[in-house]
């Protein structure tokens, strides 16, 4: 395996770059999003009802610490750009995030994960975003497999999966680990490993 940390990676819509502060307030703005947050943001539900904790003024910090380790060899987290050509404003727009995950004491299986702000869904972002990670991770940085989930009820992430080549292997009842989420919810479970990408590439 290759620890070579978030390569710029640039695709036809796309520019996948290691996270810098310039675009963190943005992000964050798209975390709050409930339609985002729900399926997505992990942490302690004792906030949930906490207003004040989700401030930029005390997510900051945070944010902060993450671009502190952005450009380490072992961390592979990118900012998704949209090229200008492809905005409104004709400027370069930060729409999202992709990151591949440690997924326990095997670096080389990983877990991997997408945000895209609502107004740009719909639009292949995501997937293609993700083809690219997935390319960069398997080819360049040398991983052997990918095991990771979402939501059943979230169909637009499970269908990415699915368009990215992953195998469906089942599913699990589990507790909601989502701040903005309480219950029990069904995860499907998918997976890809290093065949599956080169059998998906000849057909």
């Amino acid at each position: 395996m290759n620890l070579i940390g978030s390569k710029i990676i640039e695709t036809e819509r796309l520019i996948l770059r290691s996270s810098k502060m310039v675009e963190q307030k943005r992000l964050w703005e798209i975390l709050m999003i409930p339609e985002v947050n729900k399926w997505y943001l992990v942490g302690a539900k004792k906030y949930a009802n906490d207003p004040s904790h989700w401030t930029w003024e005390a997510q900051e910090k945070f944010y902060k610490s993450k671009v502190d380790k952005a450009d380490n060899n072992d961390v592979f987290v990118w900012s998704v750009f949209l090229k200008p050509e492809y905005t409104n404003s004709g400027n370069e727009e930060v729409i999202g995030q992709v990151s591949a995950q440690e997924s326990g004491e095997d670096i080389t299986i990983r877990d991997v994960g997408w945000y895209i702000d609502p107004d740009y869904q719909g639009k292949g972002y995501a997937t293609e975003a993700g083809k690219a990670m997935i390319n960069y991770m398997f080819k360049e940085v040398e991983i052997n497999a990918i095991f990771s989930s979402a939501v059943k009820d979230n169909v637009a992430s499970c269908k990415i999966f699915e368009k990215l080549g992953f195998n469906k292997i089942g599913e699990e009842v589990k507790e909601s680990p989502y701040t903005f989420y309480d219950g029990m919810l069904i995860f499907s479970k998918y997976s890809l490993i290093r065949e599956d990408l080169v059998n998906n590439e000849n057909h």
